[in-house]
């Protein structure tokens, strides 16, 4: 019997590949080739560091399944899965990478030999991990086939998370307190910007004696002095001086679930406006937090944010927020809806969110966000960081 790190039921893959086939059936969708390392792991457990090389899970609507990607990795998706070796389908090396070649041409043989030539295929287009290249190739490879944009469509499965999902997720909200409890014992000025992140990254992964921590699809964001205006920055080996605030948008990981948890650091005495600042988000989250229940949309959360803020003196240009769990680089989020007022995405039991309500000025910013699950009685946080300004 072959070793499996499936990290959840087969029943519970099941549910989820059949919730995918009676959503390719209102599509008319008869084979559905699956790029984002998140779906095909959310589909059927294959997890490796391997998308930086095309690979997919190809799922019919009539019940069939297989895996396919490069010959070296076959055996991590034998690890991660409950595939057959028959499902579980490789092509030769000298397709990776190369001018002449393309995986997608060896993808097409595959789909012939399984009487799938002619099928209604539907891709992932908008997805970081399918080039036009790869749409070229099957658009040539199979004359027959017609093939629909279905990007999203298993993102969209995903947004209510299982019993067992969001335990990984609260979990996750452990690693993420260790990690800024880390954070204040070492931070210091003087210290360079990586030596920092070096802490980070340690924490990060150490996880706390229950839960091991997983690394995330995201880098720390670090934002110091006027850099913490621009809301993506990395470190350098600048060195952190006294007197100076600093954002830190971080996550904890585990089993590749995440909760993403910014908070904002100032070495010294802050001036007013950072006290100011955290109040009114304090009070917006607050506030918010309230309406993160079922029946209620998208929109009317980010209506109560924007609102709220608006009457305490504040703008903000940008999203207040968007969907998370299960996620590899570059991105955590399941880009599906958002939290902007024109988004009118009905909210359900077991939805997560990052609900992020950070704001940068001309020369600084300041961020407190949380991660949130939608209840009953509204938004329940998946960690418990002091939601407050960090001062060493």
């Amino acid at each position: 019997m072959k070793e499996s790190r499936r990290r959840f039921s087969a029943t519970e893959y099941q549910a989820r590949q059949e919730k995918t086939r009676a959503e390719m059936r209102t599509r008319d969708i008869d084979i559905l080739i699956v790029s984002d390392p998140s779906n095909m792991c959310w589909l059927t457990g294959y997890d490796g560091w391997s998308f930086y090389v095309h690979q997919c899970v190809v799922i019919s609507s009539d019940g069939g399944l297989f895996w396919f990607g490069r010959g070296i990795d076959a055996k991590g998706a034998e690890l991660t899965t409950d595939l057959p070796d028959s499902d579980i389908v490789s092509y030769p090396d000298h397709y990776v990478q190369s001018s002449e070649y393309h995986p997608m041409e060896n993808l097409a043989g595959v789909l012939e030999d399984r009487g799938m030539q002619s099928a209604l295929i539907g891709l992932e287009k908008d997805n970081y991990y399918f080039s036009a290249r790869a749409a070229e190739s099957l658009y040539a490879q199979l004359p027959h086939a017609n093939f629909v944009d279905a990007t999203a469509l298993v993102n969209w499965q995903r947004a209510v998370k299982s019993a067992h999902e969001l335990s990984y997720m609260r979990a996750a909200g452990k690693v993420i307190n260790r990690v800024y409890q880390h954070i204040l014992e070492v931070a210091q000025p003087g210290m360079r910007k990586n030596q920092l992140v070096a802490e980070i990254l340690h924490a990060q992964a150490s996880g706390t004696p229950e839960h091991y921590g997983d690394y995330s699809a995201i880098v720390p964001l670090i934002g110091v002095g006027d850099e913490a205006a621009a809301c993506h920055m990395t470190w350098d080996g600048s060195v952190l001086e006294s007197d100076s605030g600093m954002f830190l948008e971080l996550a904890g990981v585990h089993a590749r679930y995440h909760c993403p948890c910014s908070r904002t650091l100032y070495f010294g005495k802050p001036p007013q406006k950072y006290r100011d600042i955290e109040k009114v988000i304090n009070e917006c989250i607050e506030t918010t937090l309230e309406v993160f229940k079922p029946g209620n949309t998208c929109g009317e959360v980010a209506d109560t944010f924007f609102n709220a803020l608006k009457k305490l003196g504040y703008e903000k240009s940008n999203r207040c927020g968007y969907p998370i769990g299960l996620s590899y680089p570059p991105d955590w989020g399941e880009r599906t809806m958002s939290l902007r007022k024109s988004d009118t995405t009905v909210l359900e039991s077991g939805m997560c969110f990052h609900f992020m309500p950070a704001i940068w000025f001309e020369t600084w910013g300041f961020e407190t966000t949380e991660s949130i699950t939608v209840t009953d009685t509204g938004g329940q946080c998946l960690s418990n960081v002091p939601r407050q300004l960090l001062i060493k």
